[in-house]
């Protein structure tokens, strides 16, 4: 039996299409983009229309809103919205304990460089509050926040939150890790209040090494370098025709999925869990099903180590991800897990769909998870 793949969370397979239209523009448009000529100006059409796409997707048609800054991922994104708001407006940094290290570590960069920093725990269920947010936030010069979490996949309610902050401190610049949320949940950037936003290629059936900020027109940033003042001036060097195509094209086919997608991926959690119920095991499901993204399904397993779960699950060919509330072995204490409530005695599996997971994939994991969780409670 080959693996079944069910960690689309960390990264997912490049679809057909989007491997083929880079290709193609590879063989065709291996122009500069900035170049005069013909064939710089191919390579220019493509931007262009992978940047409309895009923005299509982010529910900024014809750039109404903002624009699209091209990045190599999300961790990029991510650091030219925070360093470089950082560097533009005063005040202190404030982030979640929800955020994915991508975020975080720039926190701790700032926080050393003599920036206070302050980090918000969310309320029940992982959610965090727009009150206490707003409170925290009245000096704040940056925010940054997950707009769905990565590990257990909570949806944060981020024009609420976004609001409240923009009441408290109507300069700081809002920004959103959307890494997992862009062809998984509505994402409208003209309803949601924020500054900016980053995006990952590679979630969502793009290319690896791709990525891209949108940035509000009003939002004032500094480039983390300096160039040949391409982008704006806030991203330096040749623009990468190819990646920008290969992602624009992703975007638009998550979105025009998300409808169907949706429904396919909450029937997916629905047998496994079901399918558990029915093994006898004992489970608990971390985020309830109107509050997580529907392509991630975190489930705590009691009594069952999250180091050996995840050795036994891939001898077997299940590739998922796992984790634990405790120190286990090398791993260190999630504080996501932490903060849902997850006894030290559960090991964590997230389980995370795609455009090509199939039912017979899903079927077949839970009943291993089923076989491999009861082997090991026996031990």
């Amino acid at each position: 039996m080959p693996p079944i793949y069910l960690d689309n969370a960390a990264s997912t397979r490049v679809s057909d299409d989007v491997l083929a239209l880079m290709t193609e523009v590879m063989r065709t448009a291996w122009g500069n983009p900035s170049s005069s000529h013909p064939q710089g100006a191919t390579a220019r059409s493509h931007i262009d229309t992978a940047r409309t796409k895009l923005l299509a997707a982010l529910g900024d048609r014809d750039g109404k809103h903002g624009d699209v800054i091209w990045t190599s991922g999300c961790s990029e994104s991510n650091a030219l919205a925070v360093f470089g708001a950082a560097q533009t407006h005063p005040g202190s940094i404030v982030i979640s304990t929800l955020e994915h290290p991508a975020v975080s570590t720039l926190a701790d960069r700032l926080a050393t460089d003599g920036r206070e920093v302050f980090r918000v725990a969310p309320g029940p269920g992982c959610v965090l509050d727009p009150d206490e947010l707003a409170t925290i936030a009245k000096s704040a010069g940056v925010v940054s926040l997950i707009m769905v979490q990565n590990e257990i996949g909570v949806v944060e309610p981020i024009a609420a939150l976004a609001a409240a902050i923009r009441a408290a401190s109507p300069t700081a610049h809002i920004h959103v890790d959307a890494a997992q949320a862009l062809g998984k949940v509505a994402l409208d950037v003209g309803t949601l209040g924020v500054d900016s936003i980053s995006i990952a290629g590679h979630k969502l059936h793009g290319p690896k090494g791709t990525g891209a900020l949108w940035l509000a027109k009003s939002a004032r940033i500094s480039p983390l370098w300096v160039g040949g003042g391409q982008q704006r001036g806030l991203r330096g060097g040749t623009q990468d025709a190819p990646g920008a195509a290969g992602l624009g094209l992703a975007a638009a086919t998550a979105i025009s999925s998300l409808a169907t997608a949706r429904t396919r991926w909450l029937e997916f959690a629905g047998r496994v869990t079901s399918h558990l119920a029915d093994r006898g095991v004992q489970f608990r499901q971390l985020v309830p099903d109107f509050r997580r993204a529907p392509h991630i399904l975190a489930l705590g397993i009691a009594g069952v180590p999250a180091t050996a779960l995840r050795t036994v699950l891939s001898s077997r060919g299940i590739y998922i991800s796992t984790g634990s509330a405790c120190a286990d072995g090398e791993s260190k204490a999630s504080p996501v897990l932490e903060a849902i409530g997850l006894p030290a005695d559960h090991g964590m599996v997230r389980l995370s769909f795609a455009l090509d997971t199939t039912q017979a994939d899903v079927d077949e994991a839970a009943k291993i998870l089923a076989d491999v969780a009861l082997e090991l409670r026996k031990r």
